[in-house]
């Protein structure tokens, strides 16, 4: 059985919460800061705040970001996806699927449910 101790999943996982200031919403899911901030984005929420690392389901660890209520929209589509990124670094982070597809208009506000980003244990 492999072993990994909490701390080197949580070292990872940190950096989302020290590094991590913007979350967009996007059309298209991203693989670059410019992708993430520019090209697929269809809104963006600065002053993250994301949780400290705890224990996931089954196993591993976990952070939650939690609930946007005053995202701005800043162009009109379907978001389906998330980005975090580091602005001062220009560093995508993470991203992943939004539970459903949004349709947003530029102008308005977007919210969003708090959800957990983790790392499974070892097998």
């Amino acid at each position: 059985m492999s072993y990994l101790n909490d701390l080197v999943l949580d070292s990872g996982l940190t950096i989302l919460d020290t590094l991590g200031d913007r979350l967009d919403i996007c059309s298209t899911e991203p693989t670059t800061y410019a992708q993430a901030t520019t090209t697929y984005t269809l809104g963006n929420k600065t002053s993250l705040s994301v949780g400290a690392p705890a224990p996931r389901t089954p196993s591993g660890r976990k952070v939650t970001v939690a609930q946007i209520n005053d995202g701005a929209v800043t162009g009109d589509g379907t978001a389906a996806f998330w980005a975090i990124s580091d602005v001062s670094e220009s560093m995508l982070l993470a991203a992943g699927a939004l539970s459903s597809g949004q349709v947003v208009t530029t102008g308005n506000t977007f919210t969003l449910s708090a959800f957990d980003i983790g790392i499974p244990g070892p097998a």
